[in-house]
């Protein structure tokens, strides 16, 4: 029952309501109506208590906060806290009691894989795939001890969590993630990458020219991933087509039809406004699944692509590219892709959910849409006359180069809309003004092909959800063209100081002057590319150094603002007039602070020869203490050359390891599992330093080793195996 004003009014005596309708407005009510409105908000508040203390009862409805209380009814174990975004400790409790009546099976340890980590995971029990000597009574034909090589298919899958070819038995622990092959061992596969939709994007003609495409909107060399498939109840274990695994040509080639193609698959193609393939055909009828790599010449010269189609066949795609290619025949005029791509996390933009982001006072002020009514952003700008919000609503291609000026007291967004990543194509330099007082947003964008200059009297600038290019373009192997090039400039004036706020963003260089602006990075990456040339002379690419990531000028020798950062990864020189506060970063490069009696850095790892503020539990500064430590309660006569020797020591082996370096890999700025444990584990929280500190890898992964030992069989051991 909801006891609102009319109904608790309704519930007075005649008398009583007419004479306080005749003290009111002579309509709805007087004094006495308004107290019982009062009355009304109160009741709603203890009834909308009452059904969550009624919901909070059953797993499926409870509050977070309540789930470890139920476990705790189960004699569930309790868990490493992470965030609600990142995954939620629901499904493992709810599922708790199945887990203990199917307990030891590779159906249920694979459910329970992915309940708590929240990570597509595949189970692999290995004594089924032990090449023996088998007995005549017990012919097991799939265990022979050498595969068949005209079979393409257990070949493809070759070293993969889906390999069924027999292997002699190997006597490591599985557990060290270096032996596999063995009767007790139980292999736990799980995906880190998830697959990220692009709906309906134009596809990048490829060096102007109209037969050849990506599908990538950068025009750079892309995989493409599988779109999973749910599992529901788990009745069977997870297969290709329920993880997002990279697609590969073979597979693609042979299961195009049934399960790769289509408007709610992982791959579908629109030619000219209509959708490929025609009625009444197949998709292996019109596409043609081939290797579209570069075709070099006796001299090493690339001279086109491989495997092109000549007049009247079939178009070519490529999934491990990401490449399309026309037959001359039929040069399109406008091609757009709907298919997946693998990253970490949410962040730098894209068709995930980002309606926390948006400021509801927004939402009252003056309304334009992209690409209707308005064909381009700068004609729905110019419509607001510097006040209201723009939002664009597909994700399309918009080659322009827009101006926002904001009026005095005002405030622009420019946004794309929940479920849409567009990309702004530049031909020029993006400038960013405004008068006093004023506030420019921008959101969900993917800016390539200039800068972004900000001057003028703003206030304050935030970039949520929002990836600049590093290096503002991409050529095909995906290096930044310009690497060297700022992704965002800010030119301020003292007098009227500005705020630049840039939060879950992926962004290149930054400059900055150190007066007038005050800089704030959130859960982002600043990347800073090497240049070209000192890419192409070095030949260990570990040492590769990036270039100037934030300071004032490009060389870095003019220092940059105060900056505040939390969660961010730098690759690249850092130079700032002061550091507020750096909390769980990862510098790749050295820091130098101009200011070092105020602000502090924390968690963090912070290269040696850095200059910073002072420094609480950093790496490698703590272990290099520890390590000097134990040797001088081993050794109190110690000589200073040995300690020192034992410092350098630690600093050489303590450094990240990444994945992927360079911007536009799915595995970008993604630390591998050979980094220290001093830097996966480095965090105030025990999670990993850097961007994606919230992604909890850590947290993940020790909750579910803690739980395996309760539900694996006696005598079995089970080792993670990260694939992507």
């Amino acid at each position: 029952m909801s006891f609102t004003v009319d109904r608790l009014y309704q519930l007075l005596p005649a008398i009583y309501r007419i004479r306080d309708i005749e003290q009111g407005d002579g309509i709805k009510g007087g004094p006495l109506r308004e107290l019982l409105g009062v009355i009304a908000e109160e009741v709603s508040v203890i009834e909308g208590n009452l059904t969550q203390l009624y919901d909070d009862q059953f797993i499926e409805t409870c509050a977070e906060w309540v789930v470890p209380y139920l476990g705790d009814l189960l004699g569930v174990r309790s868990l490493q806290a992470t965030i609600t975004a990142t995954i939620s400790q629901r499904a493992f409790v709810a599922n708790t009691l199945a887990y203990r009546r199917r307990k030891g099976t590779a159906l249920m340890l694979e459910q329970l894989a992915r309940d708590i980590t929240g990570w597509d995971a595949r189970v692999v029990e290995f004594f089924h795939v032990l090449a023996m000597t088998q007995s005549m009574h017990h012919l097991r034909p799939t265990n022979i001890a050498t595969p068949n090589l005209r079979q393409w298919e257990p070949l493809e899958w070759l070293n993969t969590p889906f390999d069924r070819i027999p292997r002699t038995v190997d006597v490591r622990r599985i557990a060290s993630r270096r032996g596999r092959h063995n009767i007790p061992n139980i292999g736990i596969f799980l995906w880190r990458l998830r697959a990220y939709p692009l709906t309906s994007s134009p596809a990048a003609v490829f060096q102007a020219d109209a037969l050849r495409y990506t599908f990538s909107p950068l025009g750079n060399n892309t995989q493409l991933f599988t779109h999973p498939m749910n599992e529901g109840d788990f009745t069977e274990l997870a297969g290709p087509l329920d993880v997002p695994m990279p697609i590969g040509r073979r597979v693609l080639d042979r299961y195009l039809n049934e399960s790769y193609y289509g408007k709610d698959r992982s791959l579908f193609l629109q030619i000219d406004g209509y959708d490929l393939p025609a009625v009444g055909q197949h998709p292996s009828d019109a596409l043609n699944i081939c290797n579209l790599s570069d075709l070099v010449d006796a001299l090493g010269n690339i001279i086109g692509w491989a495997h092109m189609p000549s007049a009247g066949e079939k178009i070519a795609l490529d999934p491990v590219l990401g490449r399309l290619a026309f037959p001359p025949d039929r040069a399109p005029a406008s091609v757009r892709v709907t298919y997946y791509s693998g990253f970490s996390m949410d962040l730098g933009g894209g068709e995930y959910d980002r309606t926390s982001t948006f400021d509801p006072e927004l939402q009252t002020m003056a309304l334009q849409l992209v690409p209707q009514p308005n064909a381009t952003i700068q004609d729905a700008l110019t419509a607001l006359n510097g006040s209201g919000m723009v939002q664009i609503l597909d994700s399309g291609r918009y080659q322009e180069t827009p101006t926002i000026k904001v009026a005095a007291n005002q405030r622009i967004e420019l946004r794309a809309a929940n479920g849409a990543r567009p990309l702004l194509l530049l031909n020029n330099t993006l400038r960013i003004s405004g008068d006093e007082n004023t506030e420019v947003i921008l959101n969900g964008l993917l800016i390539s092909g200039g800068t972004l200059h900000v001057s003028g009297k703003l206030q304050r600038v935030t970039l949520r959800h929002c990836t600049l290019v590093p290096g503002l373009m991409l050529d095909n192997l995906g290096e930044p063209q310009q690497p060297g090039a700022a992704s965002l400039i800010v030119q301020a004036d003292p007098e009227y100081p500005i705020t630049i706020l840039i939060d879950h963003c992926i962004t290149g260089p930054m400059r900055m002057p150190a007066d007038g602006v005050k800089l704030t990075v959130k859960d982002s990456i600043i990347n800073a590319p090497p240049l070209r040339e000192l890419r192409d002379m070095t030949l260990d690419k570990a040492s590769m150094q990036h270039g100037v990531a934030l300071a004032s000028d490009a060389a870095g020798s003019v220092p940059g603002p105060a900056s505040t950062l939390e969660r961010v990864t730098v690759f690249g020189k850092v130079s700032v007039q002061e550091m507020v506060l750096a909390s769980n970063c990862l510098f790749t490069e050295q820091v130098t602070c101009e200011r070092r009696q105020a602000g502090c850095v924390r968690f963090s790892y912070v290269p040696a020869g850095s200059q910073t503020p002072r420094r609480y539990r950093c790496q490698p500064d703590l272990a290099v203490q520890q390590a000097v430590a134990d040797a001088l309660r081993a050794d109190p006569f110690l000589s200073q050359a040995e300690q020192n020797h034992i410092a350098d020591s630690v600093r050489a082996r303590l450094k990240p390891s990444f994945t992927q370096e360079i911007y536009g890999q799915p595995a970008f700025a993604q630390m591998d599992w050979h980094t220290p444990a001093e830097i996966l584990t480095g965090a105030d929280d025990g999670a990993e330093m850097g961007a994606f500190h919230d992604v909890f890898q850590t947290q993940r992964e020790v909750n579910l080793v803690s739980h395996l030992d309760e539900f694996l069989k006696f005598g079995m051991e089970a080792g993670l195996t990260y694939i992507t």
